[in-house]
């Protein structure tokens, strides 16, 4: 899953994506309103956390551009706003979440998992292929019954092949999926990690198409 964080308050946008990051999800920042409104509609994101009081474009008037060009990615809303009417206008605008500052983490990675949970109602959070079973809801795997624990990053990758089982996906998508805008290191650490994926789950669980990407395979 890809987040994107727009929020002006740097220390508090790097400790978001640090604790976010450590739980497998990959995170881009910006730092203006502007920024993130072109980010946004440039990127393929699951779900963007977006302050209100930034400079240049308000996070209102983001979300509001958003929302009327037809994006349709979860927004959650950050402020140090507090009154009732500035939660109204943040939903208002188009927002599907409001949270207050100073808040707890644990209850904003609780709301970003019911956000992602709600935006993935139509796909079953429980994928049974083969011998693997993937419950990405909890974010855990198993192997014939078996329960195979995944680091964050192995994880990421497999999640990314699971939601496009039978599909050919490519290593670059694999890459802008699970390694953020700013990585520049050898592209072929997607290999090392699909390598990894095949000794935990089994050497015939992915596929490598020459000249194209991998596939999981269904049955």
């Amino acid at each position: 899953m890809r987040l994107l964080i727009v929020e002006d308050e740097r220390r508090l946008a790097r400790s978001l994506a640090l604790g976010l990051g450590a739980e497998g999800y990959v995170v881009d920042v910006v730092h203006d309103g502007a920024e993130g409104l072109r980010r946004a509609t440039e990127g393929d994101h699951d779900l963007v956390i977006l302050d209100i009081m930034l400079p240049g474009l308000n996070g209102y008037r983001v979300c509001a551009a958003l929302r009327a060009a037809g994006y349709r990615t979860p927004i959650l809303m950050l402020t140090a706003k507090d009154g009732e009417y500035d939660e109204a206008e943040g939903l208002d605008t188009g927002a599907d979440d409001y949270l207050t500052k100073p808040f707890s983490y644990v209850v904003l990675r609780a709301r970003v998992r019911a956000l992602l949970r709600r935006r993935g109602r139509s796909v079953p959070p429980v994928h049974e292929i083969g011998r693997l079973t993937v419950d990405t809801g909890a974010r855990r795997v198993r192997v014939a019954g078996e329960e195979t624990a995944l680091t964050a990053k192995e994880y990421a990758v497999l999640e990314h092949l699971v939601l496009r089982a039978g599909q050919v996906v490519t290593k670059a998508e694999i890459l802008d999926h699970v390694w953020d805008f700013a990585y520049s290191g050898d592209p072929n650490i997607v290999e090392v990690y699909v390598s990894a994926l095949r000794r935990k789950l089994g050497a015939d669980v992915i596929r490598t198409v020459r000249g194209a990407g991998y596939v999981l395979e269904r049955p």
